[in-house]
């Protein structure tokens, strides 16, 4: 009885994970660059006793990596947009902890400092840190990631830096909680020389709404059932406790 009770429970939250998931991913269908998340529940795993659970997620434990298909490319003419082409290439940025990690959005901004961050908020990383502009007239970004400027007093354009894109192909990565891509364990991925960006372009959200909602629709339905089983191992429970009472 005690096991039926543990997978109910585990079901149910299982079930609740990916509810929370389904709901972050719909939040966030017009976020530039996001990746969807994806729930899995061949990590869940029984013991005997509470049950244990072993994965990453933004939301709940259950929650083990993102949907890595490219989102819809929106042209807007912006000069410090930039969108990442090819499935495989990331744009290296300053995660909170201070390592390398790598995103999709490509919302450019350059703060009062001079640095260069996502429109998250994330520093951008070039080839030794994170990129700092000095005050500049006008700023391209060329498809390979170099950065050119008009210096402020004038003169000819001079390439500043150029931004780090590196290749996630092969490696063991994962979305974490801040959603950013990052190597499992630590690390950094190499740089992706051939990579290329289309500047003046930003890639969208991967979030198929339609899919979203069929998603909610049939989990909702097995946390139902899961639910069920639950009342159901109540009522079993119940019915043995009332067969070994002596009558009066």
């Amino acid at each position: 009885m005690d096991k039926l009770v543990y997978t109910a429970a585990t079901g149910l939250r299982a079930r609740m994970a990916a509810q929370a998931a389904i709901a972050n991913n719909m939040a966030n269908a017009s976020t530039t660059g996001f990746r969807a998340d994806r729930v899995v529940f061949d990590r869940i795993s029984l013991t005997g006793g509470p049950t244990t659970l072993a994965a990453r997620a933004p939301t709940s434990e259950e929650v083990t990596d993102a949907d890595r298909a490219p989102g819809a490319m929106q042209q807007t003419g912006r000069p410090l947009d930039v969108a990442v082409t090819g499935p495989d290439a990331w744009l290296a940025v300053q995660a909170p902890n201070g390592e390398e990690a790598y995103t999709r959005r490509g919302d450019l901004t350059v703060t009062a400092s001079g640095t260069l961050q996502t429109g998250d908020g994330f520093l951008v990383m070039g080839g030794s840190g994170p990129i700092t502009l000095p005050p500049y007239r006008s700023l391209s970004i060329a498809n390979d990631g170099s950065i050119s400027i008009i210096p402020a007093a004038g003169g000819e354009p001079q390439v500043i830096d150029r931004l780090k894109l590196a290749n996630a192909k092969g490696s063991d990565t994962v979305k974490g909680m801040d959603n950013l891509l990052h190597v499992r364990g630590g690390g950094t991925l190499p740089a992706d020389l051939d990579a290329q960006l289309t500047s003046g372009a930003l890639e969208g959200s991967n979030v198929n709404m339609t899919q979203a909602l069929v998603d909610m629709i049939e989990n909702q339905r097995s946390y139902e059932m899961t639910a069920g089983l639950m009342k159901s191992a109540k009522d079993m429970d119940e019915s043995g406790a009332s067969l070994m009472r002596l009558p009066s």
